[in-house]
C-alpha cells in the first residue's frame, strides 16, 4: 500500500473514531454494564476498521460500526457468567457539580428503566436514542423494521408509564399520555431518535 493511501486511511480511521467513539462507548456500556468492558468492545470495533475499505464503507459507516459493535457485545455477554450495573455514564465534560449530580441521578434512573426492558426492546431503544432510523435499526440486529418500530414504541410505553420517569420528565398522568403519543406519531414519520440522556 502507497504512503499516501496510508495516510488517508489513518485519517478516515481517525475521522471515524472522533465522531463515533463516544455513541459506540455509550451503546456497548448500557448493553454491557460495565464502562471498563464497553471501551474494550469500542477499541475492538476500531481496530477491526483498521481492516475494512473506506470505499466499501462509505455510506454504511455508522451502520457497520454499531452492527460490529453489538456483535462483539454480545459475544461478550455469553462469555460472562453474570453483570454489574452501571452506575455512571461515561465519561464526558466536567460541569457544576450539582447540575451534575443531577444529570447522574436522572442518568441512573433513566438507565434503571431501560435496563429493566425486554432485550429486544432495550437494545431497539437504544439505538433509536443514538439517532438511527428504523430502517438502520433493523440492518444492525437483523430483524424486520416493522419488529423494530413495535420494540421502540413498546419501549417508551412503558419507560413513559414509569412514576420515577414520570416525575424526571415532569410529565402529569394524562398530559404525559397525550404527549408522548404525539411525539411517537412525529417520530414515526421521521423514523429517527431524538436520545436518552
Amino acid at each position: 500500500m502507497a504512503n499516501g493511501s496510508c495516510e488517508k486511511k489513518r485519517d478516515w480511521v481517525l475521522a471515524a473514531l472522533r465522531a463515533y467513539e463516544g455513541r459506540l462507548t455509550r451503546f456497548a456500556g448500557r448493553l454491557l454494564h460495565d464502562d471498563e468492558a464497553a471501551r474494550d468492545v469500542v477499541q475492538h470495533v476500531f481496530l477491526k476498521l483498521c481492516d475494512q475499505q473506506p470505499e466499501l464503507l462509505q455510506d454504511r459507516l455508522p451502520q457497520w460500526l454499531f452492527t460490529a459493535c453489538r456483535h462483539r457485545a454480545i459475544d461478550l455477554l455469553r462469555s460472562r457468567t453474570r453483570t454489574t450495573p452501571l452506575d455512571e455514564p461515561c465519561a464526558g465534560r466536567e460541569l457544576d457539580p450539582a447540575i451534575a449530580a443531577e444529570k447522574q441521578e436522572a442518568y441512573r434512573q433513566i438507565n434503571r428503566m431501560v435496563g429493566q426492558l425486554a432485550p429486544t426492546q432495550r437494545e431497539a431503544v437504544l439505538l433509536w436514542s443514538e439517532g438511527f432510523a428504523y430502517k438502520q435499526i433493523a440492518r444492525i440486529t437483523d430483524r424486520t423494521e416493522g419488529s423494530i418500530r413495535l420494540a421502540v414504541h413498546r419501549g417508551l410505553k412503558q419507560l413513559r408509564s414509569d412514576p420515577s420517569i414520570r416525575q424526571l420528565l415532569g410529565i402529569t398522568t394524562k398530559e404525559g399520555e397525550e404527549k408522548g403519543e404525539k411525539e411517537e406519531k412525529g417520530k414515526k414519520n421521521s423514523g429517527v431518535g431524538q436520545g436518552l440522556p
